[in-house]
C-alpha cells in the first residue's frame, strides 16, 4: 500500500479542490451586472440594491407581498381548448406549453387570486412574462373573466398587474379575440361601480396595451416600465428618425399623462391599499390598525414561545 498516493494526495485535494457552488445561489443583474445573493434579492421583492432595477417577478411572488400575511386563494378559471389551431413551427404548440409549465411550475401565463389586503376584499390577476412572454392567449382571456366576474360576485375591487410581449401568435385570431373579450370583462366592474386598477410592468406590449391594460380608473407603473403597442426599434426603423430618451418608458408616459403615478415595488402594496379604500369610500389606512408583516408576527411567535 502506497501511503502517499492513498492517502496523502486524496487528502492535499480535498483541502486545496474547489468546491461546487449551485447556479441559482446568484443572480447578475441585467441593468449594473451587479451579482446579487438569491436570498437577499427575494428579500427585495427582485429590485437590484445597487441600481433599484425592477426584475421580473411571478405572480405568485407577487400577491405572496401583497397579500396581508401573504395569505391569498385561488380562482378558479376556466380551461380552454389546449390546441385550437393544430399550430407548429420549431415544436409543437402543445410541447411549449409543456417546456413553460415546467420551467414555471405554473399552468399558464396569468393567476388570479381573491384575498384581504389591507383588511379590505379585493381580486388580483397577474400575467408571469416567464410564461411564454406573458402572452395573450384564450386562457388569458377566461382568466381576466373569471377574475372580473368574481369581483362583482364579491363587491370588491380588482387589481390586475400586467406583463406581456402581446398576443399568443400559436392561437392566431383567437389570441387577437382576446381584447374585445376582456374589454367587456372590464365593462362589467364599471357597470357595477367597482374600482378597477391596472399596475403595468416591464414590458407591457402590443395587444395586451391595446386592450385591458389602458383600462384602468387607476393607471400605475413600476419604475423604467417599457409600455408600448410597438417597440422603440420598429418605431425608430418606420420613422427613421431618432426617439426622445426614456421614449415609452414609465416615467415618460406619466409626464405625458398616460398614467396616473410611477410607483416603487416595495411600496406599491401600502399604495394600493390606500387607493381601494380611497374609491370604495373606507377611512385611510392607520398602520397600527392594518395586520403586522409576516416576518414581524414570525419574530413576535418566537419571542412569546421563548418566554
Amino acid at each position: 500500500m502506497n501511503w502517499i498516493s492513498n492517502y496523502v494526495r486524496p487528502k492535499i485535494n480535498s483541502l486545496f479542490s474547489r468546491r461546487e457552488v449551485p447556479d441559482n445561489l446568484w443572480t447578475k443583474c441585467p441593468e449594473c451586472d451587479t451579482m446579487l445573493f438569491h436570498r437577499e434579492l427575494a428579500d427585495g421583492l427582485n429590485v437590484c440594491s445597487n441600481c433599484d432595477h425592477h426584475m421580473l417577478i411571478t405572480p405568485r411572488d407577487r400577491f405572496h407581498a401583497l397579500y396581508d400575511g401573504g395569505l391569498f386563494s385561488e380562482v378558479e378559471v376556466p380551461e380552454p381548448n389546449a390546441d385550437p389551431l393544430g399550430f407548429r413551427d420549431q415544436k409543437k404548440y402543445p410541447e411549449r406549453m409543456k417546456a413553460a409549465q415546467k420551467q414555471t411550475g405554473e399552468k399558464e401565463a396569468m393567476l388570479v387570486a381573491e384575498g384581504k389586503m389591507g383588511r379590505t376584499h379585493v381580486v388580483t390577476a397577474g400575467q408571469d412574462f416567464s410564461f411564454m412572454g406573458g402572452s395573450m392567449g384564450m386562457y388569458v382571456g377566461n382568466a381576466i373573466i373569471a377574475a372580473a366576474e368574481r369581483a362583482v360576485k364579491k363587491k370588491c375591487p380588482m387589481i390586475l398587474f400586467s406583463a406581456a410581449g402581446g398576443a399568443r401568435m400559436q392561437e392566431g385570431i383567437l389570441s387577437l379575440m382576446q381584447m374585445p373579450r376582456t374589454t367587456v370583462a372590464v365593462q362589467m366592474l364599471k357597470e357595477a361601480g367597482l374600482p378597477y386598477i391596472v399596475v403595468l410592468t416591464h414590458p407591457t406590449t402590443g395587444g395586451v396595451t391595446a386592450s385591458y391594460a389602458m383600462l384602468g380608473d387607476v393607471q400605475i407603473a413600476e419604475p423604467n416600465a417599457l409600455i408600448c403597442f410597438a417597440g422603440p426599434r420598429v418605431i425608430e426603423q418606420t420613422i427613421r428618425e431618432k426617439l426622445p430618451e426614456g421614449f415609452q418608458r414609465a416615467e415618460y408616459l406619466l409626464d405625458h399623462g398616460m398614467l396616473d403615478r410611477v410607483t416603487h415595488r416595495k411600496d406599491m402594496r401600502d399604495e394600493l391599499i390606500s387607493i381601494v379604500r380611497l374609491l370604495t369610500k373606507q377611512t385611510p389606512p392607520v398602520a397600527a390598525d392594518l395586520p403586522a408583516p409576516a416576518s414581524e408576527r414570525k419574530e413576535a411567535a418566537k419571542e412569546e414561545a421563548a418566554t
